[in-house]
């Protein structure tokens, strides 16, 4: 619940009694490997704070092939906000690559703290931004690059999910097969080698 707190706080003021009520509002929930936070086609009713573990967002494109949109791991939040905010069928999946912990609020405790803690709103509305721009300097890369540079991108970006998630995952999530990840990675290995 520590966590929650002191990433809530970088963000806003927040006294004793505040702290006090979004513990009694939040309940920490273990999410074994392979099981899914939320799923597509259903509402999302919770938001999670991840305090250990990797998640995946993910969705089936029109060939009905996984394709994985990125990860989530520690001190981050996880959600379709989308589905969350407006009650509507959710278009992804979420699901852990890792056996997880989290922190989730319901939706309907989630509101109730919004109505009770003044700053609530102010504090999660900076949550969001920085989220959205640590995922566009995470995309915005990816654009232009071949699927080598991409590789390395990802390693130098977050070199703490590279031994924590699968290589399929990877690939998908870089747009190659896992057989050109692993080109990739061979021939990277030697040229390290040969350096």
């Amino acid at each position: 619940m520590e966590d929650l707190i002191s990433y809530l706080l970088q963000f806003g003021h927040l006294n004793q009694q505040q702290i006090d009520l979004i513990k009694a509002k939040a309940s920490e929930r273990n999410l074994p490997k392979g099981s899914y936070f939320s799923e597509a086609g259903k509402i999302a009713k919770h938001i999670g704070f991840v305090t250990e573990g990797v998640l995946m967002i993910c969705y089936y494109n029109n060939k009905g092939e996984e394709i994985v949109h990125h990860f989530v791991d520690e001190n981050h939040f996880v959600v379709d906000l989308e589905s969350f905010n407006h009650g509507i069928p959710s278009m992804i999946y979420i699901q852990a690559v890792t056996d997880c912990k989290l922190i989730t609020l319901s939706q309907e405790n989630f509101q109730e703290l919004s109505k009770t803690i003044i700053d609530w709103d102010k504090i999660i509305s900076k949550v969001t931004i920085k989220t959205l721009l640590d995922k566009v300097n995470v995309v915005q890369p990816k654009l232009n690059t071949d699927a080598k540079t991409r590789y390395l991108d990802f390693l130098k970006n977050s070199p703490n999910l590279a031994n924590r998630v699968p290589l399929v995952y990877i690939a998908s999530y870089l747009g190659i097969t896992a057989t050109s990840l692993s080109r990739i990675r061979k021939n990277i290995r030697q040229f390290q080698k040969g350096k």
